[in-house]
């Protein structure tokens, strides 16, 4: 039975109602949201909507893009996912978490309104946040807020929220078995993302997708820019420029989320602004642009941790599909890291035999694959060892894994699946 308004007295109630929902449930309708959303009385947003679509980068460049929102004074909401040691990670307003009270405030608002649903209406675990960061962003009164979509675009819930702007990272391979199964499908389910009219910027596309994402704003009279013709940072210059009648150029600041694939994360994110900029009718300031493009940063990108109880540097990174893992090898490389050892395994739902071979390359050391308990869709380790090869070594779990780098020298790196850097993270004492 979904629960009513006033089963929620705190926190805790509300995290114990939102776990048994299934972090993994996916159910790609909209009408569950459209029904919440008309229940709040939010079919409209009173606040400028952004939603970032992709496969990749996409929590980077929605937090580059709220980052520089704030800069320039503007009360800024911030929608990620997932989150590592605390759901309220998600939903951020001007990068702070929301307190407990409020987000308390705002599931028995949510679950109100849906109650008389049933169990037909009730929402998913993304759906609920969702609707729940809609609420919560407007209770606090923000003027713009960011939305990273969770899976596709078609079905995905941050598509029933009225948006002003879609920005589009790279697409490719990734939730195949949900929304392929080859890329064409991919490009085609996140391209409905667009509506009639609808404003979007994409960044580099492979030429299909590219192809789809512009004949499907053509059918639509959606109007689609390419980042590059709005906006760029350039990590050679380390500076960011704005086109338009009065281009802009920032001072050289150097971007705090490390790797070469953050300029472009950044540059679509810079388009997404410009854009924004000229709906709210705000002038861009240099120094506004450069503070954010220096001090956003997201937990899990490239995110070097020094322990004082372990003898190596841990380098958690959020590559999680084969794509990503490619970035990942670029990124490494350019930073001269070759790291010692690596803590590696992927979810049941991921292509193990193309993550695989790229993820063997990223280190000549051992790879230590830990089980993941309570995460559903968790891949046995030994199914993860076997497509690894003789380097790799099954153990219980995070922990056991940190444990069988402690004393190692170098850099240890970590990847492969969101949900084991989640675990890591608290078991690093972080």
């Amino acid at each position: 039975m979904t629960p009513s308004s006033s089963d929620f007295t705190d926190f805790a109630a509300f995290s114990a109602y939102l776990d048994s929902l299934g972090l993994f449930r996916m159910e790609l309708t909209p009408n569950r949201m459209r029904a919440a959303l008309t229940g709040l009385r939010l079919t409209s947003l009173p606040h400028l909507a952004v939603q970032v679509v992709g496969t990749n980068g996409k929590g980077s460049t929605a937090a580059f893009l709220a980052g520089l929102l704030g800069a320039h004074g503007l009360p800024t909401g911030l929608y990620l996912s997932p989150h590592f040691v605390s759901v309220r990670e998600r939903i951020l307003v001007g990068g702070r978490p929301c307190d407990e009270a409020d987000w308390v405030a705002a599931a028995n608002a949510v679950l109100a309104v849906t109650a008389a649903g049933g169990e037909q209406g009730k929402l998913t675990y993304f759906e609920l946040l969702t609707a729940m960061a809609a609420r919560l962003f407007t209770d606090q009164g923000v003027e713009a807020a960011v939305y990273e979509a969770g899976l596709g675009g078609a079905g995905d819930a941050t598509t029933v929220l009225g948006r002003d702007l879609v920005l589009f990272t790279p697409i490719g391979l990734d939730h195949a078995h949900v929304i392929g199964p080859g890329l064409v499908d991919i490009a085609r389910d996140k391209a409905a993302a667009l509506g009639p009219g609808t404003l979007a910027v994409t960044g580099p596309q492979a030429p299909e997708v590219l192809d789809i994402l512009r004949r499907e704003a053509d059918r639509l009279g959606a109007r689609l820019h390419q980042a590059e013709a709005l906006a760029a940072y350039d990590p050679a210059t380390k500076t960011a420029r704005l086109a338009g009648k009065t281009p802009l150029r920032t001072p050289p600041v150097k971007l705090r989320l490390a790797g070469p694939h953050q300029a472009r994360n950044a540059s679509l994110a810079l388009a997404g602004f410009s854009l924004c900029a000229g709906l709210l009718g705000i002038a861009p300031d240099e120094t506004a642009m450069a503070r954010a493009l220096g001090e956003t940063f997201l937990p899990g990108r490239l995110h070097l941790l020094k322990l004082p109880d372990m003898a190596p540097a841990l380098l958690l990174d959020s590559a999680h599909n084969a794509p990503a893992l490619a970035t990942l090898a670029d990124a490494l490389r350019a930073l001269g890291i070759a790291p010692a050892a690596m803590i590696f395994t992927c979810l049941r739902d991921k292509d193990l035999d193309a993550m695989a071979p790229l993820a063997a390359r990223l280190t000549d050391g051992p790879v230590f694959v830990p089980e993941l308990p309570g995460v559903s869709r968790g891949r046995p380790a030994a199914e993860v060892v076997a497509a690894l090869g003789e380097r790799a070594v099954a153990v219980a779990d995070p922990a056991a894994a940190l444990d069988a780098v402690r004393q190692l020298d170098g850099t240890v790196l970590a990847c492969g699946s969101m949900y084991m850097l989640a675990a890591l993270f608290p078991a690093s004492g972080n």
